[in-house]
């Protein structure tokens, strides 16, 4: 019984639709577009985190770093911090780029809790990626930091 009150409610909002859509006389001449102008128009009233690419920090994040710190940038309490402001994401960058090439264990305060875990080295990853991946944290999470040079990445690397 409530099935067929559905499928009748169902079939007056259709017929509804379709009259509202034929009650439209109003005749207005379409000019045909270009794929190139419809592309254009297309990225321009995109908004703006899906108009321009992808950052390449984001990948990187992705693969080696949300499992821990969540797709987010919350952490997990206790265990993993956050990465958003308050974090050590506004750090100096030198330390920042120590700590993916080193890793960090021990306990450590942020933003007034503790946090027990324990953060493998990322030396594997190139200089680009680093850069990249500490550049998408500090410009994500509600961070609005200077992004980190691959440059930078390489000095610290190499101990200079």
């Amino acid at each position: 019984m409530i099935r067929m009150y559905s499928q009748i409610i169902f079939s007056i909002l259709l017929l509804g639709l379709v009259i509202s859509c034929q009650n439209n006389t109003e005749k207005k001449k379409v000019e045909p577009v270009s794929t190139e102008q419809l592309a254009k128009e297309i990225t321009e009233n995109m908004p703006a985190q899906t108009a321009g690419k992808v950052h390449p920090g984001k990948a990187v994040y992705t693969k080696y770093c949300l499992t821990c710190h969540q797709a987010d940038g919350s952490g997990v309490p206790g265990m993993h911090p956050p990465l958003g402001p308050g974090s050590w994401t506004g750090k100096d960058p030198k330390e920042l780029v120590a700590i993916m090439m080193k890793g960090l264990s021990g306990t450590i305060e942020v933003n007034g809790e503790v946090y027990k875990g324990f953060m493998p080295s990322h030396a594997q990853l190139t200089d680009e990626e680093i850069a990249d991946v500490l550049t998408y944290i500090r410009i994500s999470f509600g961070n609005s930091f200077d992004p980190v040079d691959a440059a930078l990445v390489k000095k610290v690397r190499s101990g200079k």
